[in-house]
């Protein structure tokens, strides 16, 4: 194969597959990134873990169709290397790849193309579309609950689910045991009757970074093992996990009486500032409820004491809780109105937070002894 593609364009394609690549494999052929010429003009770049897999098509001039693979890191970083704004010649024959650009030349081991591995998809059945801003909002808004716990592989990923209430909706759901987020969307055409499915952490990741260059809407393809995103230019193809996600509508309260609203930059603000000396390993800070106040503080054995009062809007009697402060910053920096409700009911209690009841998400947190 030969090849000429403009630098930018090809570390942007490279960018997007190589991280899919681990950094060690005991399979040489899963470090590389298949590069496949076509003669209509483009390069197609693909990049695989076995689990998750992405094809990225960019444009090239072709002077011979054909493909190879190479050491997508390697790759990634002579190009990132090379100087801005010049062209890159690819020739690849007999084991090696050539790579010249202005006056550096690179020569490279490849791997054939035979023996690259590829996802086999099968069926696909459920079809849809969603916006690609609803889809980086459903992410956003939920990955940050996402468990890194192995044992709980069921807890490592969004659990996406579709449920008639008064209007069919599309649910997405991720929780590490301590904390819970949902975001509920409008079902989209084509989603009725599709499986409940979980997308891995890693897949959900690499999706977040394609989706920032996509304006329009993406197609979303699916079986109950495997789930392919179609972004244009990129298609990204990942197994499900397979296992079942919890029923966790049995943790979100219904019946907490005690509601706080507060501005949840000030509120945030102010859990910063006073989590600033609580230790690492219990990151816990206390809220002291009052009429129409919150005292946050911290108390650490090694560092001392720190306090601080946020005004809000609160007319139920007098209590204390704890929460762990990274847990509740990762959901106030979620929040983008200018209130937020907090929905409590006791010291051991789980608490409800949301901007309002026709916020899309919502989020549950569980509290601390402090």
């Amino acid at each position: 194969m030969k090849a000429t593609i403009e630098r930018a364009t090809l570390l942007k394609g490279l960018g997007h597959v190589q991280s899919v690549v681990e950094r060690r494999n005991t399979i040489p052929i899963l470090s590389n990134v298949l590069i496949e010429a076509a003669s209509e003009g483009s390069l197609r770049l693909m990049a695989t873990d076995l689990d998750l897999q992405i094809n990225e098509t960019v444009e090239a001039q072709v002077a011979q169709p054909g493909a190879t693979t190479i050491s997508a890191h390697t790759l990634f970083d002579i190009v990132r290397k090379l100087p801005e704004g010049s062209q890159v010649e690819l020739t690849a024959a007999e084991g090696k790849m050539q790579i010249n650009a202005g006056r550096a030349r690179f020569n490279l081991s490849t791997l054939p193309r035979d023996d690259f591995p590829v996802i086999a998809e099968g069926e696909l059945p459920t079809h849809f579309e969603l916006p690609a801003a609803t889809l980086r909002q459903i992410i956003d808004k939920t990955r940050f609950a996402i468990s890194t716990e192995e044992t709980r592989y069921y807890l490592n990923g969004i659990f996406i689910h579709v449920s008639d209430e008064e209007q069919p909706v599309l649910k997405a759901a991720a929780t590490d045991g301590h904390r819970l987020a949902r975001v509920t969307v409008p079902r989209p055409a084509g989603a009725e009757g599709m499986p409940d499915v979980i997308i891995p952490r890693k897949c959900v990741a690499e999706l977040r970074k394609l989706l920032d260059e996509v304006d329009g809407t993406v197609s979303v393809s699916l079986s109950e093992s495997k789930i392919r995103f179609d972004l244009g230019n990129a298609v990204l193809t990942s197994k499900l996990i397979d296992g079942t996600f919890p029923d966790y509508n049995r943790v979100i309260p219904t019946a907490n009486d005690k509601l706080l609203r507060i501005d949840p930059r000030s509120f945030e603000e102010g859990v910063d500032r006073v989590a600033t000396i609580a230790s690492e390993k219990t990151r816990a800070v206390k809220m002291a409820l009052d009429r129409d106040k919150v005292t946050l503080s911290v108390t650490s054995p090694e560092n001392g004491t720190a306090a601080e009062e946020v005004p809000g809007d609160y007319g139920a009697d007098s209590f204390e809780i704890g929460f762990n402060a990274r847990y509740l910053l990762d959901i106030l920096g979620q929040i983008e109105g200018d209130t937020v409700e907090v929905h409590l009911a006791d010291a051991a209690a789980p608490t409800l937070l949301r901007e309002n009841d026709k916020a899309p998400a919502l989020y549950v947190l569980m509290p601390m002894r402090v």
